[in-house]
């Protein structure tokens, strides 16, 4: 039986006489056929395949074209190297200043506090040899737990204040950040959501405010959690017994909502201003071929870290007045002893009879002076001191890091 394949679809071997060999091969690319092997065939030039641009043309088979030698092992090895250390010094840096702010400078707030509630002092520590002579004279005293009591309640506060504005963000419309197209609106609903946490957090702030204060000659441990208890008991008005001169939650609401929000305008305020000018005087290193910008770590990092820290010590030192006030609302009716900021030797119990927000302002003008708002004002030149010398020192540090390895 024949085979019924058409002779056309035979296959022929590379030896064999092509079709037509008495005719020049066509090609699509006017090219001549003794250029390429007559089996092979020129696909024509599509616009848009092979990764070709219009008007070019597909390469022919010809000598190989040398392709460029992409970076070896060790120039690899060594960019993973380096990004490995600028994220672990960018880690480092910011560890150093977290725990700079929240350990280290917790005995300076400590002196601070009760330096701001203690009416009766007649040194007011505005500079900061005073705050630390008697603060070491209370660590001789009282041992070093004096100025380490209440850390564990100030961490409970930010947390109970970064929960709080958690849950309010997502049950209500006000927004948790502002967006590049922002508008009055979203302002406005931005700041009252800073001032609706600081409301709610308040009752757990004053019981830790008390931790804190309070002397620890005649104060038992607390446990970590205690100034949660302490602050849902004021909420509902049960726990410890105080006196009548306490002041309720609800007339305390206002000037704590208004310290929230100038504390979050100013420092937010001085931190875009810092940043903007660190990053314009900060140029931007090359690379040594010239591709791209890029930025270490300490250019990445370090520059937010000063506007937080400039924009904190500015909220810090402008609203320092209106926080006093606060404290020793707060402080009003439970019953609180402290140390003597005097000397620190002597303890002192607090017994204030303010009766309002206003009338607070105006007692401490009279009887204590325009400096009055600002006692013990020198512990938070140290603190601020001691938090800039420590982001310095661990700056140098990186540094030196950084230009070893390279």
């Amino acid at each position: 039986m024949n085979s019924q394949r058409p002779e056309s679809l035979t296959y022929r071997g590379r030896d064999d006489p092509p079709y037509g060999s008495g005719f020049a091969a066509r090609s699509f690319n006017n090219s001549s056929s003794t250029d390429i092997p007559h089996w092979v065939s020129t696909p024509p030039d599509i616009p848009g395949s092979r990764n070709l641009h219009w008007g070019e043309r597909t390469p022919q088979y010809g000598p190989a074209t040398p392709i460029a030698q992409g970076p070896s092992d060790e120039s690899v090895q060594g960019g993973a190297s380096g990004d490995q250390l600028n994220r672990f010094a960018g880690f480092g840096v910011g560890l150093a200043s977290l725990f700079t702010e929240n350990v280290l400078a917790h005995p300076c707030i400590v002196f601070r506090r009760q330096c701001q509630v203690n009416y009766h002092a007649r040194n007011y520590h505005l500079v900061p040899f005073t705050a630390v002579s008697v603060m070491y004279n209370l660590t001789k005293t009282q041992g070093p737990k004096a100025l380490w009591k209440g850390m564990g309640s100030t961490f409970v506060v930010q947390g109970v204040t970064l929960g709080t504005e958690g849950i309010i963000s997502e049950c209500t419309p006000l927004p948790r950040e502002l967006s590049h197209k922002w508008n009055l609106k979203w302002i406005a609903g931005h700041l009252i959501l800073k001032g609706l946490t600081c409301v709610v957090a308040m009752p757990f702030y004053s019981a830790s405010l008390i931790e804190t204060v309070q002397s620890e000659i005649i104060r038992d441990d607390p446990g970590i959690l205690d100034c949660v208890k302490e602050g849902v008991g004021r909420l509902i008005g049960m726990g410890i017994p105080h006196s009548k001169r306490l002041f309720p939650l609800w007339a305390l609401v206002f000037p704590t909502f208004l310290h929230g929000v100038l504390h979050y305008i100013v420092s937010s305020t001085i931190q875009k201003l810092v940043l903007l000018v660190l990053r314009r005087k900060s140029p931007q290193r090359q690379v040594t071929d010239g591709t791209e910008p890029i930025q270490n770590m300490l250019d990445a990092y370090f520059p937010e870290l000063m506007a937080t820290f400039a924009g904190n010590l500015c909220a810090d030192v402008l609203l320092y007045p209106l926080e006093t006030v606060l404290h020793r609302l707060y402080l009003q009716g439970t019953r609180t002893i402290i140390d003597n900021t005097d000397l620190g030797f002597e303890v002192l119990p607090i017994n204030t009879q303010y009766e309002g927000l206003r009338d607070c302002i105006n007692t401490i003008r009279k009887e204590e002076g325009t400096l009055g708002f600002y006692k013990g004002f020198g512990s938070i030149i140290v603190q601020y001191s001691l938090h800039a010398a420590v982001l310095q020192i661990t700056k140098m540090i990186y540094s030196v890091m950084l230009q070893n390895a390279a």
